[in-house]
């Protein structure tokens, strides 16, 4: 009796199943729709480079395939294709960072020692002009195509200088309150930059020559490399406490922070990818994905080599282009230099290239 009982319930559970409509399958999450595979990145070559002076900013023009290097009392032009040094412009006494102004057929270099410009022609690398008189110390340098000026921002000026890009004539001083590191621009008349000894993001009105809102980064310390993703808003900071702060630049909200290497010093994002750069000292190139406007994981730490602190991005091929050399052993500190850097072994600067593996 309670063998046949039970059959015939599960005969008409079956029946009954079998009348229901079919069941959809769950959607995927909202991180697998938004998060395709990341390429990986690879050291693939190094373009040795002539002479023993120092170095800065890097600066990419995708047009010409042309990298910009600066060193010390010049500018390298190598061209990307071919990997050989093409030109220079000199001389660029002390010369940190390089600002390309498209349409224009110029760039701009923010000479250190001089408190200078130096504007040179892409199209030829021949030297067009010189501004004089920018604040002490003009280290970043940026265009901005909202307002079509040039800014120098000023280490020990602690300032931003506005300089027409075509008449080439100063139109004004920004004070900004500390000491500026990296700059990056909306294209729309705001101009973000870090303020390095306050621990702060200042934000800049690129028509009027206002600071128009100063932003914590905390637990950021000494922000350094910039950059942005224009369409969703987002600002990346590198930290010299081994973070990658990403920053809300409508509204200065922190979004996240990521572990990055030691000694960053730049940033770059390729929006064609979703991917931001930190190019650490210690010999790393941190690699972040941009899952969403809000979620955000590192995904590589691609071995460069030790003092490959600044970057440039190619947003055609996504390379990534850093500088560095070998070193000694550091001097003995003195009263003047109480932590003197190593000295860089003659013959030994060199591009390194870290490319997408295919």
């Amino acid at each position: 009796m309670w063998k046949s009982t039970r059959l015939g319930l599960a005969l008409a559970l079956a029946v009954f199943a079998h009348s229901l409509p079919a069941q959809t399958p769950p959607p995927a999450s909202a991180a697998a729709r938004t998060s395709p595979a990341a390429p990986e990145y690879t050291l693939t070559d190094r373009i040795p480079m002539p002479g023993d002076t120092g170095w800065d900013y890097l600066t990419f023009d995708a047009p010409s395939h042309r990298l910009y290097v600066s060193r010390g009392d010049r500018v390298l032009a190598i061209d990307a294709n071919s990997k050989k040094v093409v030109g220079e412009i000199a001389p660029t006494a002390g010369v940190h960072g390089i600002a390309l102004a498209p349409g224009l057929d110029r760039a701009f270099t923010s000479n250190g020692r001089s408190a200078s410009v130096t504007v040179f022609s892409p199209s030829n690398l021949s030297v067009v002009g010189e501004v004089k008189g920018t604040g002490e110390n003009p280290d970043a340098i940026l265009y901005d195509s909202a307002s079509g000026r040039v800014f120098t921002f000023n280490g020990r000026g602690k300032s931003a200088t506005a300089i027409n890009a075509k008449t080439l004539a100063i139109e004004g001083t920004v004070p900004l309150g500390g000491k500026p590191e990296g700059p990056a621009s909306d294209g729309a008349g705001r101009i973000f930059v870090n303020i390095e000894d306050t621990n702060t993001l200042a934000v800049i009105d690129s028509r009027t020559l206002t600071v128009t809102a100063r932003w914590p980064l905390a637990p950021c310390d000494e922000p350094t490399g910039l950059s942005l993703d224009a369409a969703h808003k987002r600002l990346f900071v590198g930290c010299h406490n081994k973070l990658m702060m990403v920053v809300d630049s409508a509204t200065g909200r922190i979004v996240t922070s990521l572990p990055i290497g030691e000694g960053v010093d730049g940033t770059a994002f390729d929006p064609a990818t979703g991917l931001a750069y930190a190019s650490n000292g210690d010999g790393t190139l941190t690699v972040v994905h941009e899952d969403s406007a809000d979620s955000f994981r590192v995904i590589q730490n691609v071995a460069t080599q030790r003092g490959a602190r600044t970057l440039a991005l190619d947003p055609v091929t996504h390379r990534v282009y850093l500088v560095t050399a070998q070193f000694g052993p550091p001097p003995s500190p003195t009263a003047e230099r109480p932590n003197p850097r190593p000295p860089m072994l003659p013959g030994t600067a060199v591009v390194l290239i870290v490319s997408p593996k295919t």
